[in-house]
This record gives C-alpha cells, structure tokens and sequence, in this order.
C-alpha cells in the first residue's frame, strides 16, 4: 500500500487528497458545524429557560415573602381594628349616655321654657287686650273731638261764608261809589274843559 502511494506523484496525491477533502470532510464539517450551531441553540434555550425559572422562583419566593408580609400585616391591622372598634363602642355608648342625659335636660329646658312662654303669652294676651281697650277708648274720644272739630268747622265755614258775603257787599258799595266818582270827575273836567273853551272865545 505504502509502495503503491510511493508510485503516485505528488500532484495526483494532492488532487486526490482535495478531492476526498472536498467531498467528505466538507459535508462532514458542515454536519458538524450545523449540530453544534443546533446544539449552541439548544443550550442556549435551556440556559433562558433555566434563566427563566429562577426568575420564577425569585419572584415566587418575593411574592410569599410578601403575601406573608401582607398576611402579617393584615392580622396587625385587624388587631388594631378590633381595639379600635371595641374602644370606638365604648365612646359610642358613653356619648349615647351623655345625648341621653343632654336630651333629659333640653326637655326639661324646653318644658321649662314652654311654661314661661304659655305664661308670657297669657301676660301679652291681657296686655294686647289691655291695649285694646284703652286704644278703643282713645279712638271713640278722638271721634268725638272730631265730630266737635267738624261743628266748629261747620260755623267757621258759615262765619266765613257770611263775612264773605259781607265783603262782597261792601266791594260792590265801594265800586259803586267810585264809579260815581268817576263820572263826577269826568263830568266836572268835561264842563271845565267847556267853559275853559268858552272863555277863551
């Protein structure tokens, strides 16, 4: 075998070599780059996936450590809830006992106070009727000052309708008497004025 290599040159040995080169270990080379590029892939989607659970775990153990915390809180909150409400009953009750005796006094206030007021109403009542009486008489003397006042007017109004008439009498009198005067001056200028003409002729 060896001596039969030895035989084939160089040049043919090359072309073989390259030839089983190219048409074996090319594919072979390939096929193995292909799996471990699959198997890079697969690693490579188990570690995510690893990656991916210890996430979940992370977030799983933060999420019960804080449901816990929750929990935890929600019975401190629920203790403070019951004093609270146990301390709010017991205000509640001393402030109904307190309304209670607040509301005994304002009915007895309120009694006290309709009393008074049933007593100031029958006080104002004598007094309006008090004050109606003295008004009542007050109204009938000044009817009667007026129905006096009305007489008086009355003979004023025939005292001032008599003089009135007295004066107009007395106007008319007058009138006439200057009317006499008048036709006394005229005529006795006129029959001077005659006899000034005369004279003169």
């Amino acid at each position: 075998m060896e001596a039969m290599i030895k035989d084939i040159p160089k040049e043919e040995l090359d072309r073989i070599a390259t030839y089983i080169l190219e048409t074996h270990l090319a594919p072979a080379i390939e096929e193995f780059v292909r799996k471990n590029e699959v198997r890079i892939k697969e690693l490579s989607i188990i570690e995510r996936v690893i990656r991916v659970e210890e996430e979940l775990k992370h977030l799983r153990e933060l999420e019960i450590a804080r449901f816990e915390a929750v929990e935890k809180r929600f019975e401190a909150l629920q203790r403070e809830m019951n004093v609270l409400s146990q301390a709010m009953e017991k205000r509640f009750e001393a402030l109904q006992r307190e309304m209670n005796v607040l509301s005994q006094a304002m009915e007895k206030r309120f009694e006290a106070l309709q009393r008074e007021m049933n007593v100031l109403s029958q006080a104002m009542e004598k007094r309006f009727e008090a004050l109606q009486r003295e008004m009542n008489a007050r109204f009938e003397a000044q009817d009667k000052r007026f129905e006096v006042m009305d007489k008086r007017f009355e003979v004023i109004d025939k005292r001032f309708e008599a003089l009135q008439h007295e004066i107009t009498t007395r106007f008319e009198a007058v009138d006439k008497k200057f009317s006499v005067i008048q036709w006394t001056i005229g005529i006795g200028f006129s029959v001077l004025t005659i006899l000034l003409t005369l004279l003169k002729f």
